[in-house]
């Protein structure tokens, strides 16, 4: 485990992490792509709309990440204090909404 957090939208996903700090990043967004950033805002609905997983340096359970990760049904981590300086764009990573636990994914799994 790398990082943990508050997992407030369950399930398990693997992907490739994406670092988002302001729009400029967002047309650099793929489909499947873990969204990371300090906290999500409503700019970012048509990138959680595509992302596998969230993953949020700040927020509770009532926070805008959290909300909209479970009316999509995506996995969410929130609160992880670091998650935007410890990962890094590309980065694989397995995330556990549920347990909010972070850990370091394999390349060859998505092969």
């Amino acid at each position: 485990m790398i990082l943990k957090g508050l997992g407030v939208s369950q399930g398990i996903v693997k992907g490739k992490v994406k670092i988002i700090k302001s729009t400029s990043d967002h047309s650099n967004f793929e489909e499947g792509d873990i969204l990371v950033t300090r906290i999500t805002d409503p700019t970012m609905v048509m990138l959680m709309n595509k992302a596998a997983g969230i993953i949020c340096d700040i927020g509770g359970v009532t926070s805008h990440p959290s909300i909209i990760s479970r009316e999509l049904g995506i996995p969410c981590v929130v609160a992880t204090k670091n998650a935007t300086q410890k990962l890094k764009d590309g980065d694989i990573v397995k995330m556990n909404g549920r347990s909010g636990h972070i850990s370091r994914g394999e390349k060859n799994e998505f092969d």
